[in-house]
């Protein structure tokens, strides 16, 4: 039996959605006036329409309907909440559209504290995944529309929080240098790895819901659970392996751009050494 294929609509997201392009698109224009530094291109505004795009898929196309009976899809839509709609949008963003609340970040940064520290990042992301994947708190929010709100602002917030460590455009106060971004990635999947290998490999479906509601494309609740614990692991395979090439290439980027400020400010100082030498001589 084939799932109805549901549009839902929610007014909450079409106007947060809504209310969000229309920012993101007067930034945009602003930050791209002449003589803006760091201007947008088409580039970074086709990235947050897109990750616009994603949370549609997510919370108002038929993958949020069916995910009510059919787990692998909800896994689905937890990764796209989790990651895909926090990297795209983080990616979209430059120092020139964050200049008005730049100061504003940074003074939140330093108020928060340890909650700012990006080991609280990996927990945060860590634990998101692992509690609302505990039987008794996945049930609940599938039984109740509120919790359910609720799981997916979590995974938003923790999962947008965890990629801003490793991609915003402003250098945080508690930046990661040397293997530090690698580090950090490589922690979190060997926690949400588990969770993964847990859901694939349990002997019996560990979710009461799936076992007493509707079943589609002839899935039992047993095999339907495998198939969410293969979707997690993959994702976070090509995720954070497609992520840490990033990374690496960038760190390298920065590593040779850091070496051809030390040459200029180098030959600058050992020019101003021999005109001072020169002048000297002069006077000699």
């Amino acid at each position: 039996m084939a799932p109805p294929l549901t549009w839902t609509f929610s007014p909450s997201v079409t106007v947060g959605v809504t209310a969000a392009c229309i920012a993101y698109l007067w930034a945009w224009r602003r930050a791209r006036r002449p003589g803006m530094p760091h201007p947008p291109g088409y580039g970074r505004l086709a990235l947050f329409l897109g990750g616009m795009l994603v949370v549609v898929a997510a919370l108002v196309s038929p993958v949020d309907s069916i995910s009510d009976n059919v787990m692998f899809m909800h896994m689905i839509q937890h990764v796209l909440l989790l990651d895909a709609v926090p990297i795209m949008v983080i990616l979209s963003l430059t120092k020139g559209l964050l200049r008005p609340v730049t100061r504003r970040l940074t003074a939140l940064e330093r108020r928060a504290g340890p909650l700012g520290h990006p080991v609280f990042a990996v927990l945060l992301y860590v634990g998101v995944m692992g509690l609302w994947h505990i039987p008794a708190m996945y049930d609940l929010a599938l039984a109740h529309e509120n919790v359910h709100k609720l799981e997916h602002l979590c995974f938003l917030v923790a999962g947008s929080l965890y990629w801003w460590h490793l991609l915003s455009p402003i250098r945080p106060r508690m930046a990661m240098g040397g293997m530090g971004p690698i580090v950090y990635m490589a922690v979190t999947k060997f926690f949400v790895g588990v969770l993964g290998i847990i859901l694939t490999f349990a002997p019996h479906a560990l979710y009461p819901w799936y076992e007493h509601h509707a079943r589609y494309w002839g899935l039992s609740a047993h095999v339907d659970q495998s198939l969410a614990g293969v979707v997690m692991a993959l994702e976070q395979s090509v995720l954070m392996g497609t992520a840490l090439v990033f990374i690496v290439v960038r760190m390298l980027n920065d590593s040779e751009r850091e070496a051809v400020r030390a040459e200029r400010h180098d030959a600058a100082w050992a020019s101003y050494r021999r005109q001072l030498a020169e002048r000297q001589a002069k006077r000699a």
